[in-house]
């Protein structure tokens, strides 16, 4: 059974048309990307362009795109919002981007990539499937022994509640309302439980979180809300 939940597929099809408006539903994850992409390069290898990468729930693009523009020549992404994945290679293509995208699951991907990828991202996705365990498995499946994934989420307690549910979709408006599940946010023990229970051991993670002042994201320390982990597969 694939590992996706009917309404989130929904949910983000039904506005797949706006991934790349920067003043739309999707404004958040553009103004997060940057960060994330130079936490992630922070933790790859240097070679680039020699390196498998994959991005699971990667949408319209817009990590992937900037993951190739970095310097990444072998980049596939995987979601299972078809429009979400038409738009992405339409984007790609104005872009005079080379990037492979598929309608795919992770879990199905992996029956036939096991121990292909160097390097995965999976952003943003774990709080909306049924079982982020078996996301995370497939993850490591899909890793070759030494291949890093790095995976950002939500933190679950009442401060996730309240900030990144109540203040932004409620009050602020900075994604749409009904986008988030309090009780699918994840705490980092869990990632990690499911990491360590399938070969992935833990390299680094850090928080980050808005700043109303300077209307930007920056890196913190604090996990209480956003996340990201970094994780390793196991040598053999």
């Amino acid at each position: 059974m694939t590992n996706v939940s009917k309404n989130e597929l929904e949910k983000f099809s039904s506005i797949a048309s706006k991934w790349w408006d920067k003043t739309s539903e999707f404004k958040t994850l553009h103004d997060i990307n940057p960060i994330r992409l130079n936490w992630i390069l922070s933790h790859i290898p240097s070679n680039l362009s020699e390196l498998k990468v994959l991005d699971i729930g990667c949408g319209g693009g817009i990590l992937a795109e900037s993951l190739v523009k970095a310097g990444i020549e072998n980049l596939t992404g995987i979601d299972l919002a078809k429009e979400s994945i038409t738009v992405a290679k339409l984007h790609a293509l104005d872009s005079d981007l080379k990037i492979n995208y598929e309608v795919i699951s992770a879990e199905e991907h992996a029956v036939t990539n096991s121990g292909y990828y160097d390097v995965i991202t999976c952003m943003e996705l774990l709080e909306h499937v049924p079982s982020p365990q078996s996301l995370i498995e497939a993850v490591a499946k899909l890793l070759k022994p030494g291949g890093i994934a790095f995976f950002s989420t939500i933190n679950r307690n009442l401060k996730s509640f309240a900030l990144a549910i109540v203040v932004a979709e409620y009050v602020l408006g900075m994604v749409p309302k009904g986008t988030h599940t309090h009780s699918k946010f994840l705490k980092p023990s869990e990632i990690m439980r499911f990491a360590r229970g399938c070969g992935l051991e833990f390299i680094d993670s850090s928080g980050f979180e808005y700043k109303p002042l300077t209307g930007e994201y920056e890196l913190c320390r604090s996990l209480d809300i956003n996340y990201m982990v970094a994780v390793r597969k196991n040598e053999l």
